[in-house]
């Protein structure tokens, strides 16, 4: 038997190869010290200016969104069809996401941990609750870390260390829609997705997600990386804005969960370093003692100074 292989060209930018190296240039960036410094200024300024045009367009959005989806509306021919597959792909979501975050996370928990995860889970169940209000796993973070150390007992250096880092590279639940979002879209245009394209959308939402911001629906932008990646259009993110919202929640939650499942893990295997290299603060607080309070002395002695008898004269007689 005889495979032939057959090596295909598509047209576009070659996203995931832009993904790759902006991270081989940034790592080796910021390991050039003082040398990269002019170049990392140059990014902060434009990362600052950028942020300034996307303030200015976000009050903007709500304008630009209605048009947006009233167009794809006029477009549709068969708006029953389309809502039908809206609702399944919700549900493709959310059963997804229940599958990772009750099945996957947990069994991770356990094999590293050997603890029952449900039990950590329900520690951080406020935590869980205020990113399904808020949609953000960067707002959550005082409420995670305080669920992780006071309920889970988890060290507060290892929370504070995986929490932040979580928040801004972890984004798991994310990912997950991402992925799904990109075939749902594929089914809408009649587009079938091999197992080489559904490969570079899973690789491509994964790493797109590191770069997601912890705010609500940061996934939609990074969900246009998505699309062109596998040559989508990427207009059709139009479809799924109106239930973005609704979504959005639900993986905010997967990902406060997989945040602090990392920290469990990372605090179980640190455990006895943590315990040889106690808290700076707790060695201040420790090493920190009152002075000596000595007994005062029946008598003349007050405060270890003699008293002079009333009367008496300072001055001794000749």
């Amino acid at each position: 038997m005889y495979y032939t292989i057959h090596v295909n060209t598509k047209s576009g930018v070659n996203i995931l190869g832009i993904l790759v190296f902006s991270i081989a240039f940034g790592i080796i960036l910021g390991g050039m010290g003082d040398g990269g410094k002019p170049l990392k200024d140059f990014f902060n300024c434009l990362s600052e200016v950028s942020m300034k045009i996307v303030n200015l367009i976000i009050w903007y959005s709500p304008i630009g969104v209605c048009f947006l989806i009233a167009a794809k509306l006029v477009d549709i021919e068969d708006l029953g069809g389309v809502l039908s597959s809206l609702g399944f792909y919700m549900l493709t979501v959310l059963v997804g996401l229940a599958i990772h975050g009750l099945i996957v996370v947990p069994l991770i928990y356990f094999i590293f941990v050997r603890k029952n995860p449900f039990i950590f889970i329900y520690g951080i169940i406020q935590a869980m609750v205020t990113a399904f209000a808020t949609s953000s796993s960067s707002a959550t973070m005082p409420v995670t870390m305080r669920c992780l150390e006071e309920r889970n007992k988890i060290d507060k250096r290892v929370a504070s260390f995986v929490i932040p880092v979580g928040a801004t590279i972890n984004m798991d639940g994310t990912a997950l829609y991402e992925a799904v979002a990109a075939l749902f879209i594929a089914q809408l245009n009649n587009k079938s997705m091999t197992a080489g394209d559904i490969v570079v959308t899973s690789i491509t939402a994964t790493i797109a997600s590191i770069g997601a911001a912890g705010v609500p629906s940061a996934g939609l932008i990074t969900m246009i990386i998505v699309l062109n990646a596998v040559g989508l259009p990427d207009d059709d993110v139009a479809y799924i804005i109106a239930v973005d919202w609704f979504l959005d929640r639900f993986r905010t939650m997967i990902n406060v969960l997989g945040d602090s499942i990392g920290a469990g893990i990372v605090n179980h295997y640190s455990v006895g370093e943590l315990d040889s290299h106690p808290d700076e603060q707790e060695m201040e607080e420790t090493s920190y003692q009152d002075p000596p309070e000595y007994p005062e002395k029946e008598g003349n002695v007050n405060n270890g100074f003699s008293q002079i008898p009333a009367g008496a004269s300072d001055s001794t007689p000749m």
